[in-house]
């Protein structure tokens, strides 16, 4: 695939295709996979009246997709309908499938997704990646990668490409990791160090967690600032269903915003960062705990117990999201802000503190919170879907593949 995979494509599919017949063909494949896998089961007939094509057109481009693995045949529509029942189409639950992978700083997860959008594989390893050279971490990555790949084909299913987040800023070639400050990484391009053989894609977490609740969460808006949380800050925004990415691919940096411009030093060599507030070990430091592997259920459990210090470090960091929000809110007049990953746990906790600074600090009307319900899994899931939604965007790519 030659177009990065972790792009959305919401305005229709086959983005940037030639005005040419052949490119006009590819868009019409992508028309009848998107259809197919938002509204399917359809039959021939049901997929040609909504995108508006004659149905020997639509079966044409049905049967190419059929060949190439992409749609199935489920057998005759359900009776009761009037006229000949016509055969009801799906997305392959086998053929292309995408691989996410996440690097965090305490953690690495790999999971492969099928074009109807259910994790058939997984793999997870605990453990800190934190002043770690990149090389051992890569090489533990690439082996989850080849175990989840190997799942995968063991179910019938062809990986097409592998999607990586990462806590960091990354440059626009969609490889290099030009910063990662909780891991230390710097000006590296993970290609190399990732032999997969899979075309690769590499994004802040921050962007895919965004793209994952754009795609899969409920009523999401088209206009949203993504947050969430697990060592660091991150944040995304959404403007009319694409990610707003920035001259340099960098804009949503919302953990590295000041919050209080003289505060403790960050790692990322500025001062008073909402990291230093809000991020889980700026947290449980002001709890007065010691931070451990679930760090997060901890907090969670010693909150709903009615610990005093932990709820307190709570509501302070749910203002210093406040404050810093309230800049990103004033600027880009975003409908909802999105809670995610650690913060969804925490959320009855943060969510009173930062809903006042809201209300008290935007110039208009409050802009409402929501709490994501994909968690600490937003990233991994959206790396994976942008896999899959390239192949839905451009599903000719692996027409010619499944049929060579």
């Amino acid at each position: 695939m030659t177009a990065p995979l972790h792009e959305a494509h919401p305005s229709g599919p086959g983005p940037g295709l030639p005005n040419t017949q052949q490119g006009m063909r590819r868009r019409n494949l992508a028309r009848v996979m998107h259809t197919v896998s938002a509204e399917g089961p359809l039959s021939r007939a049901a997929v040609a009246a909504r995108i508006g094509l004659t149905r020997a057109a639509v079966s044409t481009l049905v049967d190419e997709l059929i060949r190439a693995g992409l749609l199935e045949e489920l057998g005759p529509e359900r009776p009761g309908r009037v006229g000949r029942p016509g055969s009801a189409l799906a997305v392959s639950g086998r053929g292309p499938a995408g691989i996410g992978a996440e690097i965090g700083v305490d953690h690495l997860a790999v999971y492969a997704v099928d074009l109807r959008g259910a994790v058939r594989a997984r793999a997870v390893r605990q453990g800190t990646n934190r002043g770690r050279p990149p090389q051992p971490v890569l090489a533990e990555l690439t082996a989850l990668v080849e175990q989840v790949v190997a799942r995968a084909e063991r179910e019938g299913l062809r990986p097409t490409g592998l999607a990586v987040a990462v806590p960091g800023l990354v440059a626009r070639d969609a490889r290099t990791v030009v910063r990662a400050p909780n891991l230390d990484w710097h000006d590296l391009d993970l290609g190399p160090l990732l032999p997969t053989g899979l075309p690769l894609t590499v994004d802040n977490e921050a962007n895919f967690g965004s793209l994952a609740e754009l795609w899969l969460g409920e009523n999401t808006p088209r206009d949203f600032l993504h947050v969430s949380a697990e060592i660091g800050i991150g944040g995304a925004v959404v403007v009319d269903g694409r990610l707003l990415r920035g001259t340099r691919g960098f804009a949503g940096e919302l953990g590295h915003v000041p919050v209080r411009p003289e505060g403790p030093r960050c790692a990322c060599g500025g001062r008073g960062c909402l990291e230093q507030y809000a991020g889980e070990e700026a947290v449980l430091r002001a709890a007065g705990l010691t931070p451990g592997e679930d760090h997060v259920e901890l907090l969670a459990e010693r909150a709903a117990q009615g610990d005093r210090d932990v709820r307190r470090a709570l509501r302070g960091a749910g203002t210093a999201l406040g404050i810093a929000l309230t800049g990103a809110v004033n600027l880009l007049d975003p409908e909802t802000v999105v809670l995610g990953g650690a913060l969804v746990a925490l959320a009855p906790w943060l969510l009173p503190s930062l809903e006042r600074e809201l209300a008290r600090r935007t110039a208009g009307p409050p802009c409402a919170v929501a709490v994501s319900r994909l968690g600490s899994e937003g990233p991994l899931l959206g790396a994976a879907h942008s896999v899959v939604r390239a192949v839905l965007d451009d599903p000719a790519t692996v027409s010619v593949a499944g049929q060579a």
